[in-house]
């Protein structure tokens, strides 16, 4: 099993030409949010905007507002119509599917909750989507009661569920999960022909070869609300720059939890909140450019 350190991510760094500008450097598309959880669609878009992405949107339901009211001024709002319950409703599919085939690269789940109409829009955007996808936090639960319509897509697609959403999706449990953790992702990835990228201490990233790789950076710090959907966003603005998903995925996991290490060192683990990963970000960017 490959292990992902600093000479071996190094390498996947995209290039970033000195002529470039933000129509260069892709554009990703996020989809989250519901009443309650506005919080994980904005730090998914701050994971992507620290990608070194040129342009992010985030897409949520209306009634949330708006990204600079939220304290996200670098990326796009796209109102989304909702549920009487404040979640992404069915009339929200045309609009998005369109609007993510003109992007480079899609996320979707962060905070859109488990309403049995999100779920239904969730299944048939994957089904439709034509861009590249990255799936995380309630999109993948929505997966539980099956897993077709990742099989039916003609793109590339990631997976990052931590134990218990990868139990949602293989009707097991959590426990089975974590012992089985190797087995289980590199089945999964196969049987999916997809990237998956199970959270959690030495997160494993596995291609839909089969192949895997073990994350050698992050700590226990890094267990806090809202540090997944930082890298969800992360990893979708790293393939919005053109990287292939398991690329992606392998450099996204090194340097979130890299930034993690850092916010560890700057503000302590006991500490840690999503935003200081965010915070750290850069850093660890620096770290890996100049050595």
């Amino acid at each position: 099993m490959k292990q992902l350190d600093l000479d071996s991510v190094r390498a996947l760094l995209p290039e970033r030409p000195v002529t470039g500008h933000k129509g260069t450097f892709g554009h990703v598309f996020i989809i989250g949010g519901s009443r309650g959880y506005s919080g994980a669609p904005v730090l998914a878009g701050y994971g992507a905007i620290r990608s070194g992405v040129g342009l992010a949107t985030v897409g949520m339901p209306t009634s949330l507002g708006d990204l600079p009211t939220m304290g996200l001024l670098e990326a796009m709002t796209f109102p989304l119509p909702e549920t009487q319950q404040g979640t992404l409703a069915m009339a929200a599919l045309e609009s998005t599917s369109e609007f993510s085939a003109a992007t480079n690269a899609t996320v979707i789940g962060p905070g859109l909750s488990r309403h049995e109409h999100t779920r239904r829009f969730i299944v048939e955007f994957i089904r439709q989507c034509q861009a590249p996808l990255l799936i995380d936090a309630d999109g993948l639960s929505a997966l539980s009661q099956g897993t077709n319509c990742v099989k039916e897509r003609k793109r590339e697609t990631v997976l990052t569920p931590h134990p218990g959403e990868m139990a949602r999706i293989l009707n097991t449990t959590s426990e089975d999960v974590l012992e089985n953790r190797e087995a289980m992702t590199r089945d999964l990835a196969q049987a999916l022909e997809a990237t998956v990228v199970l959270k959690g201490h030495k997160t494993l990233v596995a291609a839909p070869d089969g192949s895997l790789s073990e994350n050698t950076t992050g700590n226990n710090g890094m267990g806090t609300g809202g540090a997944g959907d930082v890298l969800s966003g992360l990893i979708g603005g790293l393939i919005a720059q053109g990287m292939s998903g398991t690329e992606a995925a392998q450099l996204g996991v090194y340097v979130h939890g890299l930034a993690g290490d850092l916010a560890a060192e700057y503000r302590s683990a006991r500490g840690m909140i999503a935003r200081d990963i965010v915070d750290c970000i850069p850093d660890a960017w620096l770290l890996l450019e100049e050595g």
